[in-house]
């Protein structure tokens, strides 16, 4: 994935909201490497209460667990930034939530903290349903913290446009 701007994230952030309202769906967010940063994009456009129901910043592996009911074996079998723990918190997202579909972020941003197995760059996400589907994606992403961070933002918000258009 390319570079963004924040413009660019107001853009996918509007087409989001467009799609939510046009299919009558909420959203609930479960974001760690991005801080709530997709949260911040979605209440910042008008209207965002029809669109949004809740946003979980899960930073640590105790807030993953508390929070969305992260299993701690998933946390020490496959770690904070895996599918599976991505998959368990768009989960607990829509378990504690009003929402009918959420999305989790939980990736390296860097600059420091990458493996030769999970490096600088590696996110992971998870999109769920009230249908009990949940869809994961790993992608590695290059650039300093804020471009990962950005284009995992971009990347989330995407996955629900596309989700909903199936």
């Amino acid at each position: 994935m390319r570079r963004m701007n924040e413009s660019e994230l107001i853009q996918i952030a509007e087409q989001v909201s467009n799609v939510l309202r046009a299919h009558k769906q909420r959203l609930a967010t479960v974001e760690s490497c991005t801080g709530g940063w997709v949260a911040k994009l979605l209440t910042d456009l008008s209207g965002s209460s029809d669109v949004l129901d809740c946003g979980f910043v899960t930073y640590s592996n105790g807030a993953k667990q508390k929070m969305v009911d992260v299993k701690l074996e998933t946390l020490e079998q496959f770690g904070a930034v895996s599918k599976e723990t991505a998959a368990e918190m768009a989960s607990g997202a829509l378990r504690y939530s009003d929402a009918s579909v959420s999305l989790s972020i939980t990736g390296v941003a860097g600059p420091g903290g990458g493996t030769d197995s999970k490096p600088v760059g590696m996110v992971c996400f998870g999109w769920a349903n009230r249908q009990e589907l949940v869809e994961t994606d790993t992608c590695h992403f290059e650039g300093d913290r804020n471009d990962v961070r950005m284009q995992s933002v971009a990347h989330a918000l995407q996955g629900v446009v596309s989700r909903l258009g199936k």
